[in-house]
């Protein structure tokens, strides 16, 4: 249901080709999801996979939209990441492989303690109102209002 798609690929602006297929990074503070605080859910821009719910992002002060867990820890793969002089956990996506952004060991000790700094050019967001229309009606119940 989910894949990576040429016509896909032809669609991202050049800011999103250059976060999700050439492994990115959107400047800090600078992401359109950053201060979304609405219900819904986030999608691979990509291959619209379900990747992280409203429910789950937080305010970490890190620059990009954080959040606690996956929707589907099954659309998201982690990859060593030695660039920069530093190893990290890189996220991608399973279907679309897109590039996403880092998890990191410091987030809220209370949801698990992870931090998955996210690149908003990676994400299309989907407003909870319009979930079940765009066939995602059966992460509803991960999605409240926050």
């Amino acid at each position: 249901m989910y894949t990576k798609s040429k016509d896909a690929i032809a669609k991202l602006t050049s800011e999103q080709f250059r976060v999700t297929q050439e492994s990115g990074t959107e400047p800090p503070g600078t992401g359109e999801h950053l201060e979304n605080k609405e219900p819904g859910i986030y999608v691979d821009i990509v291959s619209g996979e379900p990747l992280f719910a409203s429910s789950d992002k937080y305010e970490s002060g890190c620059g990009w939209p954080s959040f606690t867990k996956p929707v589907v820890a099954d659309n998201i793969s982690d990859v060593k990441d030695a660039s920069h002089g530093m190893i990290r956990t890189e996220v991608r996506s399973v279907h679309g492989d897109s590039h996403l952004g880092h998890v990191f060991t410091d987030g809220p000790p209370e949801a698990g303690g992870l931090r998955y700094c996210i690149n908003s050019a990676s994400l299309r967001f989907i407003h909870r109102d319009d979930m079940e229309a765009e066939g995602y009606g059966q992460y509803l119940n991960q999605v409240e209002e926050i």
